[in-house]
C-alpha cells in the first residue's frame, strides 16, 4: 500500500508542479509590488495571474490548487507512518 501512496503522490507532484510554482511566485510578486513597490498595474497583473483571472480560471483555479495540495499532504502523511500501528513487543523471556 506505501508502494501506491509513493506511486500517487509522484503523479500528483509532477502535476501541480507548475500551477503552485506559478501561485507562490505570483503570490509573492503581488505582496513585493503592492507593499514594497507601490506598483498597482503591477500588482493587478499579477494578481490575476495568481488567480489565472487572465484565462478565465478564476473559478476553477484556486479550487483544483486545493484539491491537488489536499492529495500531496494525505499521501504524505500517509507515507510518514504516522497513523501505523505500533509493532507488538515481543513477549518476555523469548529471545
Amino acid at each position: 500500500m506505501l508502494r501506491s501512496f509513493r506511486k500517487y503522490h509522484r503523479q500528483i507532484s509532477i502535476v501541480l508542479c507548475l500551477p503552485l510554482l506559478l501561485t507562490a511566485i505570483s503570490g509573492i510578486g503581488v505582496t513585493i509590488s503592492r507593499e514594497f513597490l507601490h506598483q498597482r498595474q503591477l500588482s493587478r497583473f499579477l494578481l490575476q495571474l495568481h488567480t489565472l483571472e487572465l484565462f478565465h480560471l478564476e473559478q476553477i483555479y484556486p479550487i483544483l490548487n486545493g484539491i491537488g495540495l489536499i492529495g500531496l499532504l494525505v499521501t504524505g502523511v500517509t507515507m510518514t507512518g504516522l497513523f501505523r500501528k505500533p509493532r507488538s513487543q515481543s513477549r518476555e523471556g523469548e529471545n
